[in-house]
C-alpha cells in the first residue's frame, strides 16, 4: 500500500470487565466498546488480553472445547466494526501449540494473531503451564503508521518484542493486558511504561482490564504515553472506560532525529530477539482532518490513591465475586468490632445496603457496647438486621459434650471456638436457607497468626479483609467514616476482642498491631528470616513467638475461603509454603 501524508490517528482503548468462561457475555461487551469507539471516529481499538475468555482462566485452557469456542468466538468478532482495526486478546491454537495471543482484525479478517513472548510463572502467574513461548512478532502497516502489539509481560523486560519492534521502525506498540492489583502498583507500571516508551521513542497504548476474578482484582488505569514517555491520557481506576486518543505520526520522527540515543537503542543488535513479519492492514485511511474528539470522552482521570483506592479495590473484588458466582445477596457476623464494621461497609457499597444482612450473634461474653455498636452500625448503612443469642446452644453443646470430660468451669480455648463454630453454623444455614453468601471478616493479621477458628468466624464464601492487616483496616474504616460517619466512633477506641472468655483482649495472644504488622509484613511479604527481624530491632521473644504462630497456622489458611489480593504477596495464590514443614527461621 502507498504511503500517505496521514500524520494523525485516532486510537481507543477498551477497559472492560469480561467474566471467565462467559464467552457470549464478553463477547458483546467488546462489540458494544468497538462501536462507541467507531462512533468517537477511532482507527484501531484495543482490548485486554484473553478479553474473549476472561483472565485468568486457568484449566479451562485444558480442555479443547474451550479453546475451540474460544475461537469461534473470535470469529463471531470479524462483522462488528470491519472498517477499523480490532486488537482483542485470545487463546489461539497455532500448528497445534497454544499461544496467549492477540488477535489484530480488519476488514472483516483475522490479519494475524500475535503470540505472547515472556509468560510469567511467578506470584499469581502459571502460564508455562497452559502456553508456548512465541518467538516472533509482527509490524503492521497502514499507510503512514507502523505499530506492533504486545501482550502485558512483554512489554516488562527491556529486550524483546517491544525492543525487536523498535528496531525495525515504529510509531505505535499496543501493549493488552490482565495486570492485576496490588497497592499503589499503579505507580510502578506507569515509571515502567514511561521507560518503555522513552527507550522505544514511539507511543506506547497500555489497555487493562478491570473487575475482580477470584481473589484478583484488575484496576484499569490504562495509558497512552508519547515518545518522550510523557503520559497524554488515562483511563479511570476500577471502572469500565473508554480512553480516545489522537497520536501524531510525525512525533516519533522527530524524536528519533533530536535523541540519538533512541537510535542506538532501537537498532542495537543486542534488542533485536525476535523476528518480525510486516503485515499490511487493507483498508482505507482514515478521512483528514479528524473531528474534534466526542466531549464524553475528554473528561480527565486521575488514579486512585490511599486509602480511596485500597478501599475501592475491595469494593470491586466482593461486587465482582458475589456476582460472577452467581449470588445477589450477602450475610456477615456483626460483633460491633471494627473489622465486622467495615466488612459491613465494603459489602454494602458494593452490593447495595438491601442485599445485605448483618447477624448479631451475642454469647454471655458478648458486651452492651457491642451490641449496640453493631445495631447502630446497621442502621446506619441500611442493611437488615437480626439478633441471635448464642447462648442455648452454647450451653446444650456443654451439656451435650459433658460426659466426653475435661469440661472446664472456666472457658478454655475449646471451648472459645466452640461459640464460634455456632455462629458459623447459624450463618452458614442462614446462608442455604435464604441464598446469600457468607462474607468472614477476618483480617490478614489475624489469619497470619491463625488467631481464627476453622469452621468458626473463618466458614465462609469470600474472606473480604483476608489481605488486609489490622493497622490498615482503621484506617480504611476512618477512610469510609469520611464520606458518611457510619461506623460508631467507639469502635474505634474500644480495645480489640474475640468477646470469648471474660475481659479478652486481642493482646492477651498477640503483640500490640503496631509492633505485629510491620513484623508480619516482612516476615510473610519479603521472607526475611528470624536474625533479620531481630537485627531490625524486634524483640527476640516476640520474633520467635509470631514465627511459630505464623508457619503452625499454614493449615488453617489452606483452608480458608479466597479473599481480595491487596498486597504484593497475599495468602494463597502468591505465599505458597508446605503444611508438613520442620523448617522455621
Amino acid at each position: 500500500m502507498a504511503p500517505s501524508n496521514i500524520d494523525v490517528w485516532r486510537i481507543a482503548l477498551a477497559q472492560i470487565d469480561p467474566t471467565v468462561g462467559d464467552l457470549a457475555g464478553n463477547v458483546e461487551r467488546i462489540r458494544e466498546a468497538a462501536r462507541r469507539a467507531r462512533q468517537a471516529g477511532a482507527a484501531i481499538v484495543a482490548f485486554p488480553e484473553l478479553a474473549i475468555t476472561g483472565y485468568p482462566p486457568e484449566d479451562l485452557l485444558l480442555k479443547v472445547s474451550f479453546i475451540e469456542a474460544a475461537r469461534e468466538a473470535l470469529i463471531e468478532l470479524l462483522d462488528v466494526t470491519p472498517e477499523i482495526v480490532i486488537v482483542v486478546g485470545v487463546p489461539w491454537v497455532e500448528d497445534g501449540v497454544l499461544y496467549n495471543g492477540a488477535a489484530v482484525l480488519a476488514g472483516g479478517e483475522v490479519v494475524a494473531v500475535v503470540p505472547k513472548h515472556h509468560l510469567p510463572t511467578y506470584g499469581v502467574f502459571d502460564e508455562d503451564r497452559y502456553f508456548a513461548r512465541g518467538d516472533f512478532t509482527y509490524r503492521f502497516l497502514w499507510g503512514s503508521l507502523r505499530f506492533g502489539v504486545t501482550i502485558c509481560e512483554d512489554v516488562w523486560y527491556p529486550v524483546g518484542p517491544a525492543s525487536s519492534l523498535a528496531a525495525t521502525g515504529i510509531d505505535l506498540i499496543i501493549n493488552i493486558n490482565g495486570s492485576p492489583y496490588h497497592r499503589g502498583k499503579w505507580m510502578q507500571r506507569q515509571t515502567m511504561l514511561q521507560t518503555r516508551a522513552s527507550d522505544a521513542g514511539c507511543y506506547l497504548a497500555y489497555v487493562n482490564m478491570v473487575g475482580g476474578q477470584d481473589e484478583l482484582v484488575f484496576d484499569g488505569n490504562s495509558l497512552v504515553l508519547g515518545p518522550d514517555g510523557d503520559v497524554l491520557a488515562r483511563a479511570a481506576s476500577f471502572e469500565e472506560d473508554l480512553l480516545v486518543v489522537d497520536i501524531a505520526v510525525d512525533a516519533v520522527l522527530s524524536s528519533w532525529l533530536h535523541d540519538p540515543r533512541r537510535r542506538w537503542l532501537a537498532t542495537g543488535h543486542d534488542t533485536v530477539t525476535l523476528a518480525v513479519h510486516d503485515r499490511e492492514i487493507e483498508l482505507p485511511l482514515p478521512e483528514q482532518p479528524l473531528p474534534p474528539i466526542p466531549e464524553e470522552f475528554r473528561r480527565p482521570r486521575v488514579p486512585l490513591q490511599g486509602p480511596a483506592e485500597i478501599y475501592t479495590a475491595l469494593v470491586t473484588g466482593v461486587r465482582d465475586y458475589v456476582r460472577k458466582t452467581g449470588f445477589r445477596t450477602a450475610v456477615i457476623g456483626l460483633s460491633g468490632g471494627i473489622d465486622s464494621s467495615l466488612t459491613a461497609c465494603i459489602a454494602a457499597d458494593a452490593l447495595g445496603p438491601e442485599n445485605v444482612t448483618g447477624l448479631s450473634m451475642p454469647s454471655r461474653y458478648t458486651s452492651k457496647a457491642s451490641m449496640e455498636d453493631a445495631e447502630q452500625l446497621a442502621s446506619a448503612l441500611g442493611i437488615r438486621f437480626h439478633v441471635v443469642p448464642i447462648e442455648p446452644m452454647h450451653q446444650a453443646f456443654r451439656q451435650v459434650l459433658a460426659p466426653l470430660g475435661n469440661q472446664p468451669e472456666e472457658p478454655d480455648i475449646a471451648d472459645e471456638n466452640l461459640q464460634a463454630r455456632i455462629r458459623g453454623t447459624i450463618l452458614m444455614t442462614f446462608s442455604n436457607r435464604f441464598g446469600p453468601m457468607v462474607l468472614t471478616t477476618g483480617n490478614k493479621s489475624e489469619m497470619a497468626c491463625g488467631y481464627a477458628t476453622l469452621y468458626g468466624d473463618m466458614a465462609g464464601g469470600f474472606a473480604v479483609l483476608k489481605d488486609v492487616p489490622k493497622l490498615l483496616v482503621y484506617e480504611l474504616a476512618r477512610y469510609r467514616n469520611s464520606i458518611s460517619p457510619v461506623i460508631p466512633e467507639r469502635v474505634f477506641i474500644k480495645p480489640p476482642s474475640a468477646e470469648l472468655r471474660p475481659n479478652q483482649q486481642d493482646v492477651d495472644t498477640l503483640p500490640p498491631f503496631e509492633i505485629l504488622d510491620p513484623l508480619l509484613e516482612r516476615y510473610v511479604e519479603r521472607d526475611a528470616s528470624i536474625e533479620d527481624l531481630i537485627r531490625e530491632g524486634f524483640a527476640p521473644e516476640i520474633v520467635h513467638r509470631v514465627i511459630r504462630m505464623v508457619d503452625r497456622a499454614e493449615y488453617k489458611r489452606r483452608q480458608a475461603p479466597p479473599g481480595v489480593k491487596l498486597t504484593p504477596r497475599a495468602f494463597g495464590r502468591d505465599r505458597r509454603l508446605p503444611i508438613a514443614n520442620h523448617y522455621h527461621g
